[in-house]
């Protein structure tokens, strides 16, 4: 670390690939972080708000504070609305799409790199040839297009939520700005959990995390 970042505390920017985004410094007492060039740091991420957050300073205390984000803040896994206190940390969700970890000034900033998660579980994907398989049993007939590119973006969370709006990009890019339909988006997750289902139907794969979106759960 820098003289100038322990100093000052150290923004860890990362998705939910756990790929690293930004290692970010603050300079000023306040910042703002959204979508918008106005921001101080600006994440490009459509989920995101153009004024999402404000980390500041008050005294010698950091807080955050939930600008009225569209797809809303978490602090440590719990939503907020309005100010929170900050702690060495504390990781800061913003519209589960982007995590910040908070580094107070003086502590010890984290490897700016983390090595990726590792996927593994009952459930297995061959990527190149578009395959399934359920404890080495390979699912037959094959998912539709439109089925294994959900439970691809599914898989490759390792168990983080994927939002509504994720799903439509990855699953209907060409249709990004047309709209697809709440019904349509269900309907396609009821699909593929029947045809998971053949395999396996004693589980649940894919959880609906209401009013969030949808994760897999791929036990060991």
């Amino acid at each position: 670390m820098t003289e100038k970042e322990a100093e000052r505390p150290v923004l860890i920017v990362q998705d939910n690939n756990n790929s690293l985004l930004q290692h970010w410094v603050m300079e000023k007492d306040a910042v703002v972080i959204g979508r918008g060039e106005e921001s101080d740091l600006t994440l490009d991420e459509r989920q995101i708000s153009r004024q999402h957050i404000r980390i500041f300073k008050d005294s010698s205390k950091y807080f955050v504070e939930d600008l009225e984000s569209k797809n809303g803040t978490w602090l440590n896994g719990n939503q907020f609305k309005g100010i929170r206190q900050l702690s060495d940390g504390d990781e800061i969700h913003l519209a589960l799409v982007v995590r910040i970890q908070f580094v107070g000034s003086g502590a010890t900033a984290p490897l700016p790199f983390e090595p990726p998660m590792s996927i593994g579980g009952r459930l297995r994907l061959d990527r190149e040839a578009r395959r399934v398989f359920i404890d080495d049993t390979e699912l037959d007939p094959p998912l539709s297009l439109p089925q294994y590119r959900l439970l691809e973006l599914l898989y490759n969370q390792a168990g983080r939520v994927c939002t509504r709006e994720a799903v439509v990009e990855t699953v209907w890019p060409e249709a990004i700005g047309e709209g697809v339909s709440e019904q349509a988006i269900d309907a396609l997750v009821r699909r593929l959990r029947d045809r998971l289902a053949e395999l396996d139907p004693d589980r649940q794969y894919i959880v609906t995390v209401r009013g969030h979106g949808f994760r897999m759960e791929n036990p060991d």
